[in-house]
């Protein structure tokens, strides 16, 4: 195996996605072509299903009922522009959003425009103070966790701190037509040349143990709203391996997803490709089924 091999770490989240996507009935090279696409290299990503699999084979108990496989989770309401008429933008709040990109499944929408460059700047100035390594969510707690799958510096503002996050939340609502206070406070996050973000899911899986305690505070993850707040000099795009869309981060544009379900079956599956030269700024908003609290 090569040094760049041997350095890609099998962490649990991957485990998980490994076992989320052969549940899901994708076919073994599928799962291989997902993770080479997503920088993965091959050696790591055939030995990382097939020693996961094999233990969770191991794991289940033998058993001849198909009626014990778990059902899917019921679909959920999800945020969604109006996109009646087919327009190719929208006007919200006075700000003109353009339409780029349309896909049904999954659910994607990138725009152009969402932010304007006065506004992009003024987010990373209220940032960059604040930057501290960014962190995931830990399954087990339902807490949060450095992990090496996210190599990037970040920070949340609370809900409707400044004058420009109120303005830029108030035009998110808007937009996708979901309540103010039904989404999480506003996540800027900056990626240096090498940084990533591997491949997961943004909802939280109700197999995990921490899951309930999570969404006591507001019900699931519906939706995903990443904006780009610079356009970094090569690399950095926002990934989808499971249909094999990528999203080029471009300053003021914003890539939205849905997820109705909290299973692989979303498709949502997405990620940060590595940076290959200058810095990477984005600012995300998560969007619950409920209040916020």
């Amino acid at each position: 195996m090569t040094s760049t091999a041997a350095s890609q770490l099998i962490t649990p989240e991957l485990r998980r996605w490994i076992i989320d996507q052969a549940e899901a009935g994708c076919r073994p090279q599928d799962v291989i072509n997902a993770m080479k696409a997503s920088g993965w290299h091959e050696d790591v990503a055939i030995k990382a299903m097939e020693q996961t699999l094999r233990q969770h084979l191991a794991s289940l108990p033998d058993s001849d009922d198909s009626d014990s496989a778990p059902a899917l989770p019921a679909p959920m309401d999800v945020p969604e522009p109006e996109l009646d008429g087919q327009p190719t933008q929208l006007v919200v709040g006075g700000h003109e959003v353009k339409i780029l990109t349309l896909m049904k499944h999954p659910r994607v929408i990138v725009f152009g425009g969402v932010l304007s460059d006065e506004e992009c700047s003024g987010l990373m100035d209220l940032a960059r103070p604040r930057l501290a390594r960014s962190e995931t969510v830990d399954n087990a707690t339902g807490g949060s966790e450095v992990n090496a799958a996210r190599t990037s510096d970040g920070m949340f503002f609370e809900r409707g701190e400044h004058e420009l996050i109120r303005r830029i939340e108030q035009r998110i609502a808007e937009l996708l037509r979901w309540p103010v206070d039904h989404g999480e406070g506003m996540q800027v996050l900056r990626y240096s040349p090498g940084a990533e973000y591997r491949p997961h899911h943004d909802y939280f899986d109700p197999a995990h143990s921490g899951t309930a305690r999570i969404l006591q505070r507001g019900g699931q993850r519906v939706g995903t709203l990443v904006m780009y707040l610079n356009t970094p000099e090569g690399g950095g795009a926002t990934t989808f391996p499971d249909v094999g869309l990528e999203v080029a981060p471009v300053r003021g544009n914003a890539v939205f997803f849905s997820y109705d379900r909290a299973h692989p079956s979303s498709k949502t599956l997405h990620g940060g490709a590595p940076v290959v030269a200058g810095e990477k700024w984005v600012a995300t908003k998560w969007l619950r089924q409920g209040v916020f609290v």
